[in-house]
């Protein structure tokens, strides 16, 4: 089917993976190549992409600038639904794989595409999240995976087939692992860090210091919520790129964020990961601090219940399945009255809670205080006590009775 494919429009890094893929594509399907790039926060990784991909055979190439786009709608709504996998991964490069199909799917619908491609291995989970996104957003469009199609086996047959065609790239033998970077997080695996008890270089390490060397004096900082969404730093109101990106700093200069875990593929292996998530670590920190004293009891344990599985939808890639648009607005409505602020220290990788208000607050001291008080009467308590045991004791009386025969 090679010869029906006239124009694809490629998700483009500019990394080893798909700096491959631009020039196998072209002379495969001997097609035109329309490379998207998307700029989610990378920094100096994006500056080189347009002539790096022009130079390897590209037709165009789109740079668009999501910044706000990704933190808005795909960041701040994790945040919001306290979203983390296997209780450690903040999900910085499963909430960026939805938004840059999507956009992928918009270009190719404008440029009259008959497919898009992705650079993800036939291993990973980007490939499922990427194109199930596509295929949500347009059931008829033809997906190419390079890495389920063509002969090279491993990351450094890519490096030899880049030196034959003269295809710079930013991997050598000598520095295997590959990265993953946006506003939230940056992501490393592969090479030294397939085996798990590989101590991660220091040298690799981008966002944020190690704690031993972050500053000896604490820092802190009020973050402002409203209905959720993190809207202010020390009463500084930003927009949402700014916001992590300043978070990011502050956090990253006082060793915060660093995770190194091995979690379970939805393809069915085990991988070993290392991530920088310094601004994300502290809004999850200071979301729930504030969720604590805005929420229903109840209402706070269902919510509970539901970040894993909302965690789960996200990391397999169904951010536009019907049942996380269910789930979506569940979370909306309990962040109905999570606004306030969130006092914070940060030290030596540390982020611990020291302050939170609320207009909407559900603490009561009145209640709450162990000095004598006039709105509760501790002997309620022994009614409620018996009530709640009387299963309990019921449980214990029969297997009494049964033993005494």
């Amino acid at each position: 089917m090679s010869d029906k494919i006239k124009k694809v429009v490629l998700a483009y890094s500019g990394g080893l993976d798909t700096s491959i893929i631009l020039k196998w594509l072209m002379e495969t399907y001997h097609c035109e190549v329309i490379a998207f790039a998307a700029d989610l926060g990378q920094g100096e990784e994006v500056a080189p992409i347009e002539e790096k991909a022009k130079k390897t055979g590209a037709s165009k190439v789109y740079i668009d600038d999501l910044r706000e786009e990704f933190v808005r709608d795909f960041v701040f709504p994790t945040i919001q639904a306290g979203a983390i996998y296997e209780a450690s991964y903040l999900l910085g490069t499963s909430v960026a794989r939805p938004l840059i199909a999507k956009r992928q799917i918009e270009i190719a619908h404008q440029e009259g595409a008959d497919a898009v491609a992705h650079g993800a291995t036939g291993k990973g989970n980007d490939q499922v999240r990427f194109e199930l996104t596509y295929l949500s957003l347009d059931p008829n469009i033809r997906v190419i995976a390079p890495w389920r199609e063509w002969s090279f086996r491993s990351r450094s047959d890519l490096i030899a087939y880049a030196k034959e065609h003269g295809i710079p790239v930013p991997v050598t033998k000598e520095k295997p692992y590959s990265s993953d970077r946006n506003l939230l997080h940056i992501s490393f695996e592969g090479g030294i860090l397939e085996d798990p008890w590989n101590e991660p270089p220091e040298d690799m390490f981008v966002m944020s210091v190690s704690p031993e060397a972050a500053p000896d004096t604490p820092r802190y900082i009020t973050i402002s919520f409203e209905s959720g969404i993190p809207v202010a730093i020390d009463g500084k109101r930003l927009s949402p790129a700014t916001l992590l990106e300043s978070l990011n700093q502050i956090a990253g200069e006082n060793g915060i964020g660093r995770v190194d875990m091995v979690e379970n593929r939805y393809v069915g292996m085990k991988s070993r990961g290392v991530y920088e998530t310094p601004g994300g670590t502290v809004l999850h920190t200071a979301h729930r601090a504030l969720e604590s004293i805005t929420l229903d009891r109840e209402v706070m344990h269902l919510k509970d219940s539901l970040m894993p599985k909302i965690a789960e939808l996200i990391y397999y890639g169904y951010w536009y399945a019907p049942e996380m648009q269910v789930l979506w607005k569940t979370i909306e409505e309990t962040q109905k009255e999570v606004t306030g602020d969130v006092r914070l220290k940060l030290y030596k990788g540390n982020c611990m809670v020291v302050g939170r208000r609320s207009p909407y607050s559900l603490y009561s001291e009145d209640f709450a205080t162990f000095e004598a008080d006039e709105v509760y009467q501790q002997s309620d308590a022994s009614g409620f006590i018996r009530l709640n045991a009387l299963r309990l004791r019921i449980r214990r009386l029969m297997e009494e009775k049964r033993t005494r025969g």
